[in-house]
């Protein structure tokens, strides 16, 4: 196999695995998938060697010299163009297609590659993605203009604070006030009586942690009980935060969320109230077009390439399509765990043709439509019982769902790219 260890010494191949998992984690890759990649790509090499897999760091062990190092995380995000070339590299490890010495240097130049404008793309990325789930929603018209300056200012606040270390932990809170108290004056100013969840929630949902507690449970459930603690623990705290910032932009500005607006992406694919003017809904058509600046400005926010962002449009509209289908057949519940199994199982096969668009730069995007972040916010903030338990029973279909779906690709054969080289699906 190429790469074998007569390549490196061993000392200097377990530093080059150790790399290239704090790489992986630093590409939002989950403490269980970067062991297992791992493993696979130290399969068949001795002495065997083991892997701890942290949040922030990863330690290789060597149980016959002893030598455990001990590599950690820059703790910088990469960018989505950055991830997809690291999971793409582990990939080419995975299946022999790339020499194991030459690791280190490519795993340099994806740490090295630079992204332009990163707080413009933000800024336009939180505009864009606003406008299009407030469009995808189907929330009133106003709400929508709206959106767009909510949206431009929540980026440019995020971005600002988050230059600042000490400031940089009350971002979720800072954002979220500012969201609520200028669509809290333009309803008082407007005589708005009532205003829809998500007329508040649009310009912030980029910020909700729904993802991050998501892939929490799905630790646990993998039995990584230390990080998928810390993960939910987290996700939690920001969520507290954002309720924080809610429950005092509602105080300040006498703000009335209208309880019955809460609800999952597949529920507003129908018919809504007729309303005239401003008030009234964009139609039920308009609400897939929203997919595309939605898509659009999460590839910005996130430093996303035009292929990969076009990927992300696809998944998202099948997302959205599934959704829309199923929830008035079989619920919301199940529909999300149905949908999550189904976008899993594409992105994987998609990422065993194509290692240009890696399944968790695919995934995520449409993930944001699966997950009842939002809806738990607002739950939260309202003490709506109904509505938390909605939340709760949809992450949980939602971890079943993404679980049922790494377990129909683990036995998927994948594609080979060397011969002698068995493929991995994860």
């Amino acid at each position: 196999m190429v790469g074998s260890p007569m390549t490196q010494s061993d000392g200097a191949r377990g530093t080059t695995l150790g790399r290239l998992g704090a790489l992986l984690l630093d590409a939002g890759v989950s403490v269980t998938d970067v062991r297992d990649s791992l493993t696979h790509i130290d399969g068949g090499r001795m002495p065997a060697l083991s892997f701890s897999v942290m949040p922030e760091l990863v330690i290789v062990s060597d149980r016959d010299s002893g030598l455990a190092p001990v590599v950690a995380t820059t703790q910088d995000e990469l960018s989505f163009r950055q991830a997809a070339r690291a999971n793409q590299l582990a990939r080419a490890l995975e299946l022999g297609a790339l020499p194991l010495a030459a690791a280190p240097d490519e795993i340099s130049a994806v740490r090295a590659m630079v992204r332009r404008h990163p707080q413009l793309g933000w800024v336009v990325g939180s505009t864009l993605t606003s406008v299009g789930l407030a469009v995808l929603t189907r929330s009133p018209w106003w709400s929508v203009l709206v959106a767009v300056l909510v949206g431009a200012v929540v980026g440019a606040v995020t971005v600002a604070m988050g230059r600042i270390a000490a400031a940089a932990a009350i971002v979720p809170f800072a954002a979220t006030l500012v969201s609520t108290l200028m669509v809290g004056s333009f309803a008082h100013v407007a005589g708005i009586a009532q205003v829809p969840l998500f007329a508040v929630c649009a310009p912030i949902a980029i910020l909700v942690p729904g993802a991050v507690i998501t892939n929490a449970l799905l630790e646990l459930t993998a039995t990584d009980i230390v990080t998928g603690s810390a993960r939910l623990v987290y996700g939690l705290v920001v969520l507290g935060f954002m309720v924080a910032g809610v429950t005092a932009g509602v105080a300040l500005t006498g703000l009335h969320l209208d309880p019955h607006s809460a609800g999952l992406i597949g529920q507003f694919a129908i018919a809504g109230p007729e309303h005239a003017g401003w008030s009234a809904l964009p139609p039920l058509w308009l609400a897939w077009i929203g997919i595309v600046p939605l898509a659009i400005g999460v590839g910005l926010a996130f430093g996303s390439t035009p292929a990969l962002t076009g990927v992300s449009v696809i998944t998202m509209a099948c997302a959205y399509g599934v959704l829309s289908a199923l929830t008035p057949l079989v619920g919301k519940v199940v529909a999300t765990g149905a949908t999550a199994a189904a976008l899993l199982i594409v992105a994987r096969l998609i990422a065993q043709r194509a290692l240009a668009a890696p399944a968790s730069i695919t995934f995520q995007p449409a993930f944001l439509l699966l997950v009842p972040g939002t809806v738990g916010l607002v739950a939260f903030a309202s003490m709506d019982v109904a509505r938390v338990a909605d939340a709760v029973e949809t992450f949980v279909s939602l971890c079943v769902g993404a679980k049922v779906g790494a377990l129909f690709t683990a036995f998927h054969p994948s594609r080979r790219l060397d011969g002698d080289s068995p493929g991995r699906t994860s």
